[in-house]
């Protein structure tokens, strides 16, 4: 009797792991889609700002707001694209922070996992070898 409850809290335990895993890698393909979609807007801004280099200062430059064509300061749009940089930039070095944290995470449960897998296969073992045999 005693080991059927100890089959059954290690059977506990590994679900409780295994939807801890499940939703860690839900977290690290959440930030990873997250560095994709920072990655492509830092690489449209470097883009900009390679056209705005282009550019002399007495160049018109205008900034789509809505449906309408706004004229922009070139040093102003400058900065503007410089400082969505930095931003961009500084989100991206705390994503692949984050992505660092949850592969750790990951390795962490997957190595829990394979304990309570190797303890729920020891207890079944157990079990049957302790059965009255007919």
């Amino acid at each position: 009797m005693a080991q059927t409850n100890m089959t059954e809290e290690i059977k506990k335990n590994l679900k409780t792991e295994i939807d801890k895993y499940k939703q860690v890698q839900k977290d690290y393909h959440k930030a990873l889609s997250q560095r994709q979609q920072l990655d492509g807007q830092l690489n449209e801004n470097v883009a900009v700002k390679k056209e705005l280099d282009l550019l002399k200062s007495d160049d018109n430059v205008f900034k789509l707001i809505g449906p309408v064509l706004i004229k922009q300061n070139l040093e102003e749009a400058k900065e503007n694209v410089a400082k969505r940089m930095e931003y961009i930039s500084s989100e991206l070095k705390r994503v692949e922070d984050l992505i660092v944290t949850l592969d750790k995470k990951q390795e962490t449960h997957r190595e829990t996992l394979e304990k309570y897998q190797q303890m729920f296969h020891q207890a079944q073992v157990k079990a049957s070898l302790s059965q009255p045999k007919a």
